[in-house]
């Protein structure tokens, strides 16, 4: 379709929205989550009306400051191989690239979940339009130790233990010799191994570990924090060491436990903590076919009811949100551990457009902001998250958490609070009930970094370096610089390490302890 075709499109105020869109949003959005369609769409084209100046303006000053600096380097040639620069730096000042530096100021979050304020752990990134791919990082809360050891080079090939072929016995045997050192090393027992292990039993509050004739504790009676079944035999005991629990599972008749002394037949992990359900970096979304995938998803994680039937290895399998763990407590109360990972949403920056809306601002039609199309939007498919009305829950704060990539500077992370201010009060929700993750992956955010976090200091959950954005971004601004070192050295140039240190720096300085997560990025991967 032509940008200019009203085909197919539903006419709101100055939005044309493509008819995929409209009836995703009119059918399957607003009566779920309870917004009146006229509204809504009003309270859209308000803001759209208000911030595609503002998004417009804020890209004219990337370039207008990118050309400076290329005029610059021009000018000022490097010699041997060195730039001067104090001169540079003056430059940089003058033209508004490096603002001055402000007050200090500790940021003010309110109502963030644990997994972000207080559990360190790994996070994975993954892209929303690929539903299987959406489930498994949302269930990738929990995992299998054994699983984990047996499928990758952590266990060595060596001494008969391939992986190749069926299940390998001595491969096995080195798997559990692995997940039991793992066991002493992290919940040491007061005397013994868990290799001298028989059996497990709670008596009187107290984790007893049986080693034939006789009985142990745990060095740490505080790591024992619950137990599934009965307290005689129990078939399931759960740890906890630095915020992070190992369920030890055991069942007599399964192939590993009938074989291991204490019927232990794996380890299960809580893992990965939070995940990033991605509409950008991971992704591709060029119009509204492909944005309906990707918001769909996305409501079918908030409400809890998203599924995804697959082919694997010739059987048909049904993928769905993992229900949440329970557990009896030493004392005999009940403990329930969230099931899946709290999920972030990455949306688009402020550069991209798409075709999914057009909006006429009395120049002609053109491309919708995809940052304020999924600004305004991905918060709507999250309101029953947010309400409390979903059976299998995120937040358990009742806070939303969108990951704002590539933003320039303080003014850019400014627009975005803003707008999040704007869509809360379209959608009747109290103010900072939307928190934003700071992605520091662009040269102009990392000088501003103080600066830009003051713009969110009450909704900030989150700065993250991204190295290979940063390094695209050294390149891309430094062009007429002179020439790069190759890749294989980038990693090893001084301002790499510095960039990391200075994001730690700062995310400790303005108070993001305790608060929000201080995280270093993506290199080669998906997770992290």
């Amino acid at each position: 379709m032509s940008q200019s075709s009203n085909a197919n499109r539903i006419q709101k105020g100055i939005l044309a929205i493509d008819q995929q869109l409209y009836d995703f949003i009119e059918n399957e959005v607003l009566p779920k989550v309870g917004v009146d369609s006229d509204s809504y769409w009003s309270g859209f084209e308000k803001v759209i009306k208000e911030f595609t100046p503002r998004n417009k303006a804020l890209l004219a000053t990337r370039d207008k400051i990118q050309a400076q600096i290329d005029q610059w380097h021009l000018q000022h040639p490097a010699k041997d191989g060195n730039i001067d620069y104090p001169a540079y730096k003056a430059f940089l000042q003058e033209i508004g690239y490096l603002l001055p530096e402000g007050d200090d100021f500790k940021v003010s979050t309110e109502n963030v979940d644990d997994e972000i304020a207080h559990i360190a752990g790994p996070q994975l990134v993954v892209p929303v339009r690929n539903a299987r791919y959406a489930l498994n990082a949302t269930n990738a809360r929990w995992g299998s130790l054994y699983d984990a050891l047996y499928g990758t080079d952590v266990i060595s090939d060596e001494n008969g233990q391939e992986a190749k072929g069926g299940y390998n016995p001595t491969r096995g045997a080195a798997v559990v010799a692995y997940a039991k050192q793992f066991l002493d090393e992290n919940f040491a027992l007061a005397s013994g191994s868990y290799n001298d292990a028989t059996g497990f039993k709670v008596v009187d509050g107290k984790l007893e570990i049986v080693q034939g004739d006789s009985s142990t504790e745990l060095k740490d009676a505080e790591k024992f924090v619950g137990f599934v079944g009965d307290a005689e035999s129990p078939t399931g005991i759960l740890l906890k060491n630095n915020g992070l629990h190992a369920e030890i599972q055991i069942d007599a008749n399964h192939p590993v436990g009938k074989d291991d002394p204490a019927h232990i037949k794996d380890v299960l992990l809580e893992s990965a903590i939070t995940a990033i359900q991605d509409c950008e970096d991971s992704i591709a979304a060029v119009d509204a076919e492909e944005k309906v995938e990707v918001y769909r998803n996305w409501l079918g994680l908030m409400n809890g009811d998203l599924q995804e039937t697959f082919e694997k290895g010739g059987k048909t399998r049904t993928r769905q949100q993992n229900p949440d763990r329970e557990y009896t407590t030493p004392d005999g109360g009940k403990l329930i551990l969230p099931g899946r990972s709290l999920l972030l949403i990455r949306n688009v920056g402020h550069l991209m457009q798409n075709p999914a809306i057009l909006v006429d601002l009395g120049d002609g039609q053109e491309q919708i902001f995809e940052g304020l199309m999924d600004g305004l939007i991905t918060p709507l498919l999250t309101l029953n998250d947010l309400k409390g009305k979903n059976a299998l829950s995120n937040s358990r704060k009742g806070s939303m958490y969108i990951v704002k990539p590539k933003m320039h500077g303080p003014e850019e992370v400014k627009m975005a609070n803003d707008l999040f201010n704007a869509v809360e009060d379209l959608l009747g929700l109290e103010r900072n009930t939307i928190k934003i993750g700071i992605m520091d992956e662009e040269r102009r955010m990392t000088v501003n970094l103080k600066e830009a976090i003051r713009q969110a200091k009450e909704r900030v959950i989150f700065i993250n370096t991204g190295f290979l954005d940063r390094t695209g971004d050294e390149m891309h601004t430094s062009m007429n610089a002179g020439p790069f070192v190759p890749k294989g050295e980038m990693k090893s140039q001084a301002w790499q390490p510095a960039y990391e240190q200075w994001n730690v720096d700062i995310g400790l300085e303005t108070g993001l302890q305790g608060v929000a997560q201080i995280g270093k990025g993506m290199w080669r991967s998906l997770t992290r």
